[in-house]
């Protein structure tokens, strides 16, 4: 099973460079999307899926706002949507799907940059990323399984995560006080599946849209597949598409076995 997870920057966007081409040759099972800013019947419209595939989209009540989409070729057996927080649960940003042998959660977690480019929206960066992890383990050890999270974190954990560590230290997404977030996660006991089989290597999965700044490889790794131990063991091979373009994101993913 082939598991792939991609901010897109928005359905309609990215369909008209490429997606259902890309989606053909892609080899994936299951797709989940972030930032997919469309409404359901928008983004059935744009994406134009073949047949067999299911499609679940979670919109903001913001239009052309965040959400995000699961497109998997076997239908879910559940999927809820919401963590009972309003504040959060109004953007958006969470799909948590049970299939068989594991719990699936797609997220697109905030920015912590204000309107003004200010970090002043890094306390509900940093509340979605406890109250999103709490509901996402208690949800599935309810269900009975192991849980994988994979999505937009908006966070570069470690310095090999970044291009230019140095001068981004007071920038949202890099921030001491997020990357201890993520590591507080780690810590929870999940496993981020690129950085266990590629403990060295140097791969990225956003880049400004500024000029040159993609064809420079000045970029930030920020997109993650976390894996409990139980699945995490199942993972033959994760990977970093970075040739993939269509967006300031590439996919990412995982295989298992």
């Amino acid at each position: 099973m082939r598991l792939v997870s991609w901010n897109i920057n928005g359905a309609r966007a990215v369909a008209r460079k490429g997606f259902g081409q890309w989606l053909e040759a892609a080899g994936a099972d299951i797709v989940a999307l972030q930032e997919v800013r469309a409404s359901a019947q928008e983004a059935t419209e744009a994406l134009a899926l073949p047949a067999g595939w299911h499609l679940h989209v979670v919109s903001a009540a913001k239009k052309g706002y965040s959400g995000v989409a699961l497109l998997s070729r076997e239908r879910p057996q559940s999927i809820e949507t919401e963590m009972k927080v309003p504040e959060f649960d109004s953007e958006g940003r969470v799909q948590l799907a049970a299939f068989p042998g594991f719990v699936l959660a797609n997220v697109y977690f905030p920015n912590g940059s204000g309107l003004d480019r200010d970090n002043g929206r890094v306390p509900f960066k940093l509340a979605f990323y406890e109250a999103l992890f709490d509901w996402a383990t208690a949800r599935a050890s309810a269900i009975g399984r192991p849980l994988v999270v994979v999505g937009d974190f908006n966070t570069a954990h470690a310095e090999l995560d970044i291009r230019n560590a140095r001068s981004n230290e007071k920038t949202s997404g890099f921030l001491p006080i997020e990357r201890e977030a993520f590591g507080s996660v780690l810590r929870r006991g999940l496993v981020d599946t690129y950085r266990e089989r590629y403990p060295d290597r140097i791969q990225y999965t956003w880049w400004s849209q500024r000029i040159g700044v993609r064809e420079k490889n000045i970029g930030w790794r920020i997109d993650y597949v976390l894996a409990q131990p139980a699945i995490a063991a199942r993972i033959s091979d994760a990977f970093i598409l970075d040739h993939v373009m269509g967006s300031d994101h590439c996919p990412i993913g995982v295989d298992l076995r």
